[in-house]
């Protein structure tokens, strides 16, 4: 009923841009969806940007926590701040979204999944979220969508900035940095730590029953987080620009199984050259490297490590053919390393790309078509594409059609695991197609977005042969309605998603996919009264099963954050946010437990930028 009361009030918040003026404004600019800067308004996606200043309103402790409840995102935690959190892009895989940091390919190599709880919000400037599949531009991972996490930009004067928190679980926070442009060069330099008493993470039990984590310890499971992001840059000249930078995470987590503790570490490292001959031509060459690592531990008793390294450089070109025509061309070269205690068949792979992008402004009508071909050692050349168009209405109207295919190379636990893998595993592969209708005025905008997508060789766990199989297909088919406005001095961000992710491996199947919920819904609400300001987010998810037998039901639920803040100074601002405030019990994994009512206050300096 929670669930469903949200929902309503969504969609009444929706209702409101309807009442706005229809005069065009400036837009943001979004580069994931084409590889290239385009204005959102232009692009033939559905995205969402989160900008620095939606992020600190927020008062988000997380990255999961920005993010639940976002069009078309559906979340599995597996008992709260720090624990091991997968995200699903419009009823697809939680492998099925490729994630990038400035630009370089982000995840493990041997399970497949990012980290996204060991990335702090503190350390990030804004994210961009494209939804649907860009493997044409990007390739394998790129099924369900993108997301590009920016770390901090600076310009200006260098101009220092700090904040300092504390709240429940014993829950403590603390960030610094210093970021700037001097002459020709700019620079930055952030560090952030995030530490936790926690929760029992996990209500699973051991023999006889042997669900959930597989034992009982009803234990607090903390957390602990140190990060820090450096990098800098050079303008050699008026064509020729150099930039690096480096994001590294260090985690200590604690959860409940016979692995109970880990440490862990993420690490970016990026650098690029970019060459501007003319106003007609522009070439980047970018190199990078992550790392995802981990040492596991039963108790005291160390038991065993992971660790994979994917290096990756690419160059690419964009020219200008003629006023609105744009052809962006490149290539990719990626290597996958894995190492640890546990043997692998197969310790690397590589992976060589081209690509070719068109982007066509014909006043009215858009159109974008694009293409890529990968060769990878293990399964040989995988070609796709990519094809949208886009027509204006009117001045505020504006109608968005597409389609494209795209795939998922197996992960090397899929393939070599030791006692449960199948190294004769395919790609996973997917076709869509989607079309979209947007509005936008001079303080508001509203999209509807609806999609279908076909998986086939879907990788799924075999409970005959107990190893993973290319045994599924999947239809994915969903709504998208989203949208903001600024009413009365509320600035409002609303949006709603509707998920029918079926396993169609039989025909007529009305089983659904594990872990997705049938649907979402958040609202934002914030508005300034002096140098108070008041805001609210409730967000919920609905119903959904743990298991692809559909045996295991987790109901629906919706929670209820309140915030507000109050500017000391021109700099400073102290905040204070109450999470989940009605105290509403709910799992997202079953046997995993959600964090409860908590309180957190925090005190920023942070100039203007």
């Amino acid at each position: 009923m929670t669930f469903r009361l949200l929902s309503v009030a969504v969609l009444a918040a929706l209702a409101l841009p309807a009442s706005a003026d229809e005069t065009d404004t400036l837009d943001q600019v979004v580069v994931t969806a084409t590889r290239t800067p385009v204005a959102v308004r232009d692009v033939l996606a559905a995205v969402e940007v989160i900008d620095r200043d939606e992020i600190e309103r927020s008062q988000a402790r997380s990255l999961p926590d920005l993010l639940r409840g976002r069009a078309g995102i559906s979340i599995g935690n597996q008992g709260g701040l720090g624990k091991l959190t997968t995200l699903f892009v419009r009823g697809s895989e939680s492998d099925h979204v490729l994630v990038l940091v400035d630009g370089v390919r982000m995840g493990s190599a041997t399970s497949g999944l990012v980290s996204f709880q060991d990335l702090p919000v503190d350390l990030i400037d804004r994210i961009e979220i494209v939804r649907g599949p860009r493997s044409s531009l990007y390739g394998s991972e790129a099924i369900g969508g993108v997301i590009q996490i920016f770390t901090r930009r600076d310009a200006g004067a260098p101009t220092p900035r700090f904040s300092i928190g504390a709240g429940s679980d014993d829950t403590y926070e603390a960030s610094a940095g210093i970021g700037g442009r001097a002459g020709r060069g700019w620079f930055g330099a952030d560090v952030s730590r995030q530490q936790t008493r926690g929760r029992n993470a996990c209500r699973g039990a051991g023999a006889p029953v042997f669900a959930g984590c597989f034992t009982d310890e009803p234990d607090r499971d903390g957390y602990t987080r140190d990060a820090v992001s450096l990098r800098g840059g050079a303008d050699l000249g008026d064509t020729l620009k150099l930039d690096a930078r480096v994001l590294r995470s260090e985690g200590d987590n604690e959860y409940d199984g016979f692995y109970n503790r880990s440490t862990t570490v993420q690490q970016v490292l990026a650098g690029g050259i970019a060459w501007t001959p003319s106003q007609a031509a522009a070439l980047r060459l970018q190199a990078g490297r992550d790392r995802d690592a981990s040492d596991n531990y039963a108790g005291d008793t160390f038991a065993g490590d992971f660790a994979s390294d994917r290096d990756t450089a690419s160059l690419q070109g964009d020219f200008t053919l003629a006023a609105g025509q744009r052809l962006s061309t490149g290539v990719e070269w990626q290597r996958d390393t894995v190492r640890g205690a546990t043997p692998y068949a197969m310790t690397s792979r590589r992976d060589r790309a081209a690509f070719l992008q068109y982007q066509g402004d014909f006043g009215a009508f858009d159109a974008q078509a694009s293409a890529r071909h990968d060769d990878n050692d293990q399964f040989g050349g995988h070609a796709t594409g990519n094809l949208a168009f886009g027509y204006d209405l009117s001045r505020a109207w504006r109608l968005t059609l597409g389609g494209g295919t795209a795939f998922k190379a197996p992960t090397f636990n899929e393939l070599y695991y030791p006692c449960c893998s199948n190294p004769l595993l395919r790609p996973e592969r997917s076709r869509s197609v989607e079309a979209g209708l947007a509005w936008k005025g001079a303080t508001s905008n509203l999209r509807l977005d609806v999609y279908q997508t076909h998986v086939d060789d879907l990788i799924a766990f075999d409970s005959v042969t107990f190893a993973p199989a290319n045994i599924e297909r999947a239809r994915l088919r969903g709504a998208e309605l989203s949208g903001d406005t600024t009413l009365a001095g509320w600035i409002a961000n609303a949006s709603l998603s509707i998920v029918d992710a079926k396993n169609r491996t039989q025909p007529g199947s009305t089983l659904e996919l594990p872990r997705r919920s049938r649907g979402s819904a958040r609202i934002d609400l914030d508005r300034a009264f002096g140098a108070f300001r008041l805001g609210l987010t409730a967000a919920g998810e609905g119903a959904r099963y743990d298991d692809f037998a559909n045996a295991h039901r987790l109901g629906a639920f919706a929670t209820v954050d309140l915030r507000g803040e109050y500017a000391l100074a021109p700099a400073w601002t102290l905040q204070a946010r109450v999470q989940n405030l009605f105290d509403r019990r709910y799992e997202t994994v079953e046997y995993y437990n959600q964090p409860g009512r908590g309180v957190f206050v925090t005190l920023r300096y942070a100039p203007a930028r």
